[in-house]
């Protein structure tokens, strides 16, 4: 597992051993490892050297710790590009992931200043409002606030929220969804979210906004979203 005469750190080299152990399939999510007393004493190496290895890969989201229980090996992220445009319900499909959700609040409120803004209406028009926790493999991944112009998308129910908006506004309706803008900032979960998430009281969360437009321009919805980060990432292509 460890070359003690190799010039790379022994820390390094158990962190690598532990890493393409989790890439080829021996240790799966859930997986207990062994104590640092453990891997100290088979390797032959100091406790220190091996905590700093566990601590790296910890916070790499690989392993996680549970205080007196040890550590494991955490549920692998899923990863979504930001060099597309994509609903919820596609990413998890393409992954071979089976998508849900649920519904949590779904109604016609006026809307209120920031909304107004973000979707370029006046105050206190109607707009629907859709509240829903997005799942994969009825695992919870973000807990979604949705807003849309109730005069835009006409005829919107709880039934087909419950499927994709976004087949249903582009081939029920022939709306042609054109682009978005994003934000993404780390947060810790607050007290109305965790439930929902299933995640334990100070879990980091990715707080995302996003503005979508039709392609001629129109705003079409403004969504507010927290993802659970760790079970979730996003990667963007980056060319010069």
């Amino acid at each position: 597992m460890i070359d003690k005469h190799s010039p790379m750190p022994i820390y390094f080299q158990l962190e690598h051993s532990i890493r393409q152990q989790i890439e080829n399939g021996e240790l799966t999510p859930g997986n207990l490892l062994p104590s640092e007393r453990e891997y100290a004493e088979l390797l032959d190496v100091s406790r220190m050297t091996v905590r700093q290895a566990i601590t790296n890969l910890v916070n790499e989201g690989l392993l996680y710790r549970q205080k007196g229980r040890g550590t494991f090996v955490a549920e692998q992220k899923l990863e979504q590009k930001l060099s597309g445009l994509t609903s919820f319900t596609e990413d998890m499909k393409a992954r071979g992931m089976t998508p849900a959700n649920t519904l949590l609040a779904f109604e016609i409120i006026p809307a209120d200043a920031k909304v107004a803004e973000r979707l370029s209406l006046k105050e206190h028009t109607p707009v629907y409002e859709i509240k829903r926790i997005r799942l994969a493999d009825d695992v919870p991944m973000a807990l979604e606030t949705v807003y849309i112009s109730a005069n835009l998308v006409k005829g919107l129910t709880e039934t087909i929220t419950a499927a994709s908006l976004y087949h249903y506004i582009e081939e029920e309706l022939g709306l042609a969804i054109g682009h978005a803008v994003q934000s993404i900032e780390a947060a810790i979960v607050n007290e109305i979210e965790r439930p929902h998430l299933l995640v334990q009281k100070g879990a980091p969360v990715l707080l995302i906004e996003r503005n979508t437009f039709l392609k001629d321009g129109t705003p079409l919805e403004y969504v507010k979203s927290s993802y659970r980060s760790d079970r979730y990432k996003f990667t963007i292509d980056i060319n010069r």
